[in-house]
């Protein structure tokens, strides 16, 4: 077969460059069967990138078992079927799998927690903006204008006509004072 311009071949085919490991053949299977045998991995698995890495691991023992094949126990698609249902049931057994599932990605890990004990950060709930009101008002203004309203230090600095250097100092300060009352 050289150049298999037909997308749909008959089943015997198939088989047949299958068998004779026709490079050609491989895209012509996958056209004809990927969805169908996606379908498959993924109502055992339900992790879309571990579906596809099946599939693909599917197709190369499709190309590396055809030699296997034998039409008089089955027909060809069901054959590849039962290829993809039992790597997808493996892929599931494996220690790696198993351990996947008891390990978090990073990212999730912080909101994860933070959805299982309902967690939010909010000053004014948690009592910050109570005990920054407690502080001397040169120490609040500073605070208030770098951390409730996103400042930099410089701007601050520009903003309440102080030495960068005092800005830094208050900010210091106000943190400290704010330490002692947490504790």
């Amino acid at each position: 077969m050289t150049a298999l311009k037909k997308l749909t071949l008959s089943e015997p085919e198939l088989v047949l460059a299958l068998q004779s490991k026709d490079p050609a053949i491989l895209k012509t299977l996958y056209s004809m069967y990927s969805s169908a045998l996606y379908g498959v991995i993924s109502r055992i698995i339900t992790h879309t990138e571990l579906a596809e890495d099946v599939l693909q691991e599917t197709f190369v023992k499709i190309w590396q078992s055809a030699s296997h094949y034998d039409n008089t126990k089955g027909r060809l698609f069901t054959w590849m079927m039962n290829i993809a249902r039992n790597l997808s049931i493996d892929k599931l057994r494996s220690k790696d799998f198993k351990n996947s599932l008891k390990n978090q990605d990073i990212e999730n890990n912080v909101s994860f927690v933070d959805e299982q004990n309902k967690v939010s950060f909010n000053p004014d709930v948690m009592g910050v903006k109570q005990l920054v009101e407690n502080l001397k008002p040169d120490l609040q203004s500073v605070l208030d204008l770098v951390y409730y309203k996103g400042f930099t230090h410089v701007e601050a600095a520009e903003e309440l006509g102080l030495p960068l250097g005092t800005v830094k100092t208050r900010i210091r300060l106000a943190i400290i004072e704010l330490r002692r009352s947490f504790n």
